[in-house]
């Protein structure tokens, strides 16, 4: 397995990040006219999540491009089970996985779809579809996605950035269901419970 991905888990991984957030960040802009990417640059929280969630993404590919390209991957402190192909696929098949979903949640968020909280244009709320089974299915896809990463190349870094995922998505998470009370009031509380 790691023979066979190791040569294209680079493109594979672009290709993830394009279809994920390139793809639906243009469909939004061409449809609408409004910038889906809301992060700023104040020292507010929502803006501070932003900064560490591109740090996240940077070190992600940068552990992908250093698999791939360099001799370097040991200074990551590999996992052992590295060389099983069966957990390999698990990891594929959790990326092919929170693809599929993820792309699913952006499909039925169709023009209110964000990166953060964009407070100048108001946008319906979505709970129904997948939004009727999970609040945040963005996150969670994403989750299961840097998940599947973690066990297709398991090592110190991957394990810390599943981790620190983790706690930035749930402070993204309190971060827009404020938000989206304020936005909606009742209708959001009832779609919480």
């Amino acid at each position: 397995m790691e023979t066979f991905i190791k040569p294209y888990l680079w493109l594979i991984f672009l290709i993830y990040l394009g279809i994920v957030l390139v793809l639906p960040t243009y469909r939004v802009w061409k449809q609408t006219g409004v910038n889906p990417l809301t992060f700023g640059a104040t020292d507010s929280a929502h803006d501070y999540a932003g900064r560490v969630f591109k740090v996240l993404l940077g070190l992600l590919l940068g552990t992908v491009l250093v698999y791939c390209f360099t001799d370097w991957y040991g200074w990551l402190s590999p996992i052992a089970w590295l060389e099983r192909p069966l957990i390999a696929a698990a990891g594929i098949w959790l990326m092919g996985l929170s693809l599929v979903w993820i792309m699913v949640a952006q499909y039925h968020m169709k023009q209110s779809w964000r990166i953060g909280i964009d407070d100048e244009h108001h946008t319906p709320l979505i709970t129904s579809g997948i939004f009727a089974y999970s609040r945040n299915p963005v996150f969670l896809g994403m989750l299961v996605g840097i998940g599947g990463l973690f066990l297709l190349l398991p090592n110190a870094v991957t394990f810390c950035l599943f981790g620190v995922s983790y706690v930035v998505m749930q402070l993204q998470v309190r971060l827009e269901e404020a938000f989206l009370e304020g936005q909606h009031g009742q209708a959001y509380q009832a779609y919480q419970h």
